[in-house]
Formats: structure tokens, C-alpha cells, sequence
């Protein structure tokens, strides 16, 4: 399965498409150096085969080549990137500069 991207340089998703359907997709709003992920959908034909992980790994792709951060905001996107230390590079998360951690 090919999983396409497309934008308006304002917003896009990554998806996969089967007879003209969109059976899977991760929407995003597109600034100049943040990617935001906001929905994460997959057809219950596609349930279980890691095809969320799959697009996620084409948004972290995307966000590498464009040298940008990822902001996940869909409970999906935030759980993977909390748990896949190999994203941290392109993993921008909300903390501020006088934080305690």
C-alpha cells in the first residue's frame, strides 16, 4: 500500500487510497517549521495491520527532509511519539523555558 501526501502548504494529510476510497489518513495543519497532526483515521478493513504507525513513519520522513517539528496533537500521533524515543529529534513538545523538569 502507497501512502500519498498531500498539502496546500497550509494543511494536507498522509493517505492511502484503494478504488478511488480514502481508507486511511493522518491530517495536519503545515506552518514554515511546524507540522501539527491532528486526526488520525483508518478504515476498519485496515484495523490492526500497523498502518497508523506506518503513515506516522512517512510524517516523521516528511518533517526530517523539511527540518521541521512535529507537533502531535490527535491522542493517536502523541501516544507513538511518547513511546518511540527514535522521533525525539523531530518531537516538539510545549515545555517552557522555566520548567523544573
Amino acid at each position: 500500500m502507497k501512502i500519498e501526501n498531500k498539502n496546500d502548504g497550509k494543511s494536507g494529510m498522509f493517505y492511502i487510497e484503494s478504488n478511488g476510497e480514502i481508507i486511511a489518513k493522518m491530517t495536519y495543519r503545515l506552518n514554515e517549521n511546524l507540522i501539527k497532526i491532528d486526526h488520525t483515521e483508518i478504515s476498519s478493513q485496515l484495523t490492526g495491520k500497523g498502518i497508523g504507525k506506518k503513515i506516522l513513519v512517512e510524517a516523521v520522513k516528511f518533517a526530517r527532509e523539511n527540518n521541521i517539528k512535529v507537533k502531535p496533537v490527535c491522542d493517536f500521533a502523541k501516544s507513538v511519539f511518547e513511546k518511540e524515543p527514535a522521533y525525539d529529534d523531530v518531537y516538539y513538545r510545549n515545555i517552557p523555558e522555566n520548567s523544573q523538569n
